[in-house]
């Protein structure tokens, strides 16, 4: 998969797995902490997670500042790493108030704006060199398949740490009953769903009445909130992992602009930037017209972590799951599924010896084992939980990369290949398709409904959502890659850092808006209305990007 490729690949696509497991934790759970622990509202909930998501990302050009103009790229992803671990280290404190958690997620977001681009910026000084060139799309393809990898566990080992913790108190998961518990703690009178829904979530045998309600609600806000701390604290393990990898190997990775050049012994030389001043401000023009489009492809895809959340939580069937579909939620047992498949086809593949044949059987029947037992345990009563649907898009970014590499390789050798701003422009209509889905399958389900009213009926199949999160996978492949290599292509060589983070602050732009989402949940009297937005919004986007199709290959190419 790395053949051909550059070796500082892959220590940036290891490094890159930890930090991307802690953001992917965070994502997926961070609403619903917000929610279980403080009591918001899904509007003021998504306030909070988008200044959250768009500090991140903004914050990426402070860090391109700082390492193109004070202590370079190398310290400043060091300084990030640190900085994210010390966040994270915040947030899996049991019991801290909104004000000190929202400080915990500031640090975490400037850790972040100190990595993220800047690790970017070095992966695409790797493809400067000429016979490295060629690959770059390829590259950046791969080293966001690596992102991804960090993230599929996220979302399923925050849920088991949750349960895990709820369980050790004596209760079990109940997503509909923190708000319940806020109710009753806020002076309401216990209603009757909730002293139904409490008596069956309390294991210790004891029936849950009038009397010991408010003792039974702090007690159960305080179990469900301190088992996602913990998660927070998972996160904190990865992103040490991340240093100690980078740190060791960073020797791999070229901090300077440099295109193969060696001096008398054998050292890459670093190249000054001695580019045009008119080109260098037709390249930066290409790329600001880049990023005014994407702004509203990622306030539609982060939606992942909220508005399609709340929809996953309220309007999808969660319970009564069968085998077949449960698999697909259960990593513990997909995994040793699919080594089993690939073992089993490395086993038939062409001349293998007959050793290596008998290997590849044996292992594929000790996972087949191993899946087969798991999958046997499941029964009538299977549940899955709304931030288990985000393992999806991370599981299906690892899977189709190669697929969509694959793709691309097939169009350049039949010189066929778009060119990378056509690839986003595909990308921006691949996402108005998804919602389109989304928009089409919710036509008649009303707001509110679950937690903000009477028990929801009218549930979707989770295909629909899982259906929804490949289509936005396949968007996000034509997009967010091809963009990061569009910018470390087109960028002036003293700019690399800094351009980066203008990717990534386009990306801020774009989740600040990703409330939009949230406050029409509260608004509207839809579903299918707030996802027109969204298929409205990417439409719009992708006819603009078209439209400038031209002039932004012209200005990117331009020497």
């Amino acid at each position: 998969m790395f053949k051909g490729h550059p070796k500082g690949l892959i220590v940036a696509f290891f490094t890159n797995m930890g930090e991307r497991f802690g953001f992917y934790t965070m994502m997926a759970i961070l609403v619903l902490f917000l929610q279980a622990k403080f009591g918001l509202t899904e509007g003021h909930a998504g306030i909070i997670y988008s200044i959250f998501y768009f500090s991140i990302y903004f914050l990426a050009v402070f860090g391109g500042y700082l390492a193109d103009r004070v202590i370079g790229l190398n310290n400043t992803i060091s300084i990030g790493i640190v900085t994210m671990t010390v966040g994270y280290v915040v947030l899996a404190v049991p019991g801290l108030s909104l004000t000190v958690s929202c400080i915990g997620l500031f640090i975490i977001a400037l850790g972040n704006g100190l990595f993220k681009g800047n690790l970017q910026a070095l992966v695409g000084n790797l493809y400067e060199d000429s016979k490295f060139s060629s690959l770059r799309d390829r590259g950046f393809s791969l080293f966001y398949m690596g992102i991804n990898i960090g993230a599929i566990f996220a979302p399923t080992i925050a849920k088991d740490i949750r349960d895990w913790y709820i369980g050790t108190k004596g209760f079990l998961y109940d997503a509909q009953l923190p708000k319940l518990a806020h109710d009753v703690i806020n002076g309401s009178v216990p209603s009757t769903d909730f002293l139904a829904k409490a008596s069956a979530a309390n294991t210790n045998g004891v029936a849950i009445t009038a009397d010991n309600a408010l003792s039974f609600a702090h007690d159960y806000i305080n179990s469900f909130s301190t088992g996602y701390n913990y998660a927070f604290g998972i996160a904190a393990v990865a992103m040490v992992i991340s240093l100690i990898i980078y740190s060791v190997f960073k020797k791999d990775l070229r901090p300077g602009m440099n295109l193969g050049k060696k001096d008398a012994s054998g050292k890459d030389v670093t190249v000054k930037d001695d580019m045009p001043k008119s080109v260098v401000r037709q390249r930066l023009t290409a790329l600001g017209l880049v990023f005014m489009v994407v702004i509203f492809f990622w306030m539609s895809f982060h939606q992942n972590g909220l508005t399609l959340t709340f929809y996953a939580r309220d309007y999808v069937q969660l319970s009564g799951i069968d085998r077949f579909t449960y698999l697909l939620f259960d990593i513990w047992g997909l995994i040793p599924a699919a080594l089993a498949v690939g073992a089993l086809f490395y086993a038939l593949g062409k001349n293998k010896a007959t050793l290596n044949r008998v290997f590849g059987i044996a292992v594929a029947c000790a996972f087949g084992y191993l899946a087969l037992t798991r999958f046997m345990s499941y029964d009538a009563s299977n549940k899955i939980t709304a931030e288990i649907f985000q393992g999806f898009n991370p599981m299906l970014v690892v899977i189709l990369t190669p697929i969509v590499v694959g793709f691309f390789g097939f169009l350049n050798q039949k010189g066929k290949e778009p060119s990378t701003p056509r690839k986003i422009g595909i990308g921006m209509l691949l996402a108005a398709l998804a919602f389109t889905i989304m928009a089409i399958f919710s036509v008649g389900q009303e707001l509110p409904a679950g937690l903000n009213g009477a028990a929801n009926t009218d549930l979707s199949s989770p295909y629909l959502l899982i259906g929804t999160y490949f289509t936005l996978t396949v968007a996000e492949l034509f997009l967010s890659p091809m963009g990061i290599s569009f910018v470390s292509k087109v960028a002036p060589p003293k700019y690399k850092g800094l351009a980066q983070g203008g990717w990534l602050c386009a990306t801020a732009v774009g989740n600040l808006l990703l409330s939009i989402g949230s406050t029409m949940w509260g608004i509207f009297t839809q579903v299918w209305q707030v996802w027109a937005i969204f298929v409205v919004c990417c439409l719009i986007s992708a006819s603009v990007m078209f439209l400038m199709m031209k002039r932004i290959e012209q200005a990117a190419s331009a020497k």
